[in-house]
């Protein structure tokens, strides 16, 4: 937990869901949902970023980091519903959100049945590229973007793994590579920005352009020379981009 503030964890999802956050107690809430295998500590450099004029929750969704999950990993419409079931006890419906890598495809299916709990959403790096659904394409591409990413990063994701466990990883990838995302986005009707670095190999720019034409108020942005894990590898360059979306939307207010 180091660099966030006191812990909080939420009886709801069926589990005791922890989430780190950091900020002022009267700021606007700003919620981060983690991609593949991930939890709330990739989101830390971000966190920082942002925390002087939000509350940056970071939540770890249930069998990944340290909220426990059911024996049964759960696909990506059980853990949308989770995300769901945590911000409605937690009352952070109509949060802004900011989504990296799987983490998108969530708060996208989340937007198919809850809409109401969205607010502006950051979808950063949003997996997957419906070009490239396959295993050996996938982590093809993963190796190559590591040469991109800041130093430090594949330890702190070796440990979420080692964490979350292979049979949970295995199964969760399965399930992320089978889901439609595209299919989806239309129903984020919040205001939205697609975030690529121009360096990612996971999201080619097709994919994100494709992303950004299906939401209905959508724009898209890419930092120059950054690869797939914004939130940790260009914070600095992602939180503006962040800021810039929610003042325009004026979601300060909230």
């Amino acid at each position: 937990m180091t660099g966030w503030g006191r812990p909080e964890f939420t009886a709801s999802a069926g589990t005791r869901v922890h989430a780190a956050v950091l900020g002022p107690a009267d700021a606007p809430d700003l919620v981060c949902v983690h991609g593949w295998g991930c939890s709330h500590r990739y989101f830390g450099p971000l966190a920082r970023r942002l925390s002087g004029r939000f509350r940056v929750v970071a939540v770890d969704l249930p069998g990944f980091g340290s909220t426990l999950g059911p024996a049964e990993p759960l696909d990506v419409r059980g853990l949308s519903t989770a995300l769901g079931d945590w911000m409605r006890a937690t009352g952070r419906g109509g949060a802004a959100l900011v989504g990296n890598s799987a983490g998108c495809q969530v708060i996208a299916d989340l937007a198919v049945h809850s809409p109401e709990l969205l607010g502006p959403v950051v979808l950063s790096g949003p997996s997957v590229d419906r070009r490239a659904r396959s295993y050996p394409r996938q982590f093809g591409r993963i190796l190559v973007d590591m040469r991109w990413e800041r130093v430090g990063l594949t330890r702190l994701l070796v440990r979420d793994y080692l964490r979350c466990g292979p049979r949970r990883l295995r199964a969760t990838a399965r399930f992320l590579l089978a889901d439609p995302v595209e299919r989806k986005l239309g129903h984020i009707r919040t205001p939205a920005v697609v975030v690529r670095g121009s360096r990612d190999t996971i999201v080619p720019r097709a994919w994100t352009r494709e992303c950004t034409a299906l939401l209905p108020q959508g724009y898209s942005a890419e930092i120059p020379g950054a690869g797939h894990i914004l939130n940790y590898s260009a914070p600095a360059e992602l939180a503006r981009i962040t800021c810039s979306l929610l003042d325009r939307t004026g979601s300060e207010d909230r």
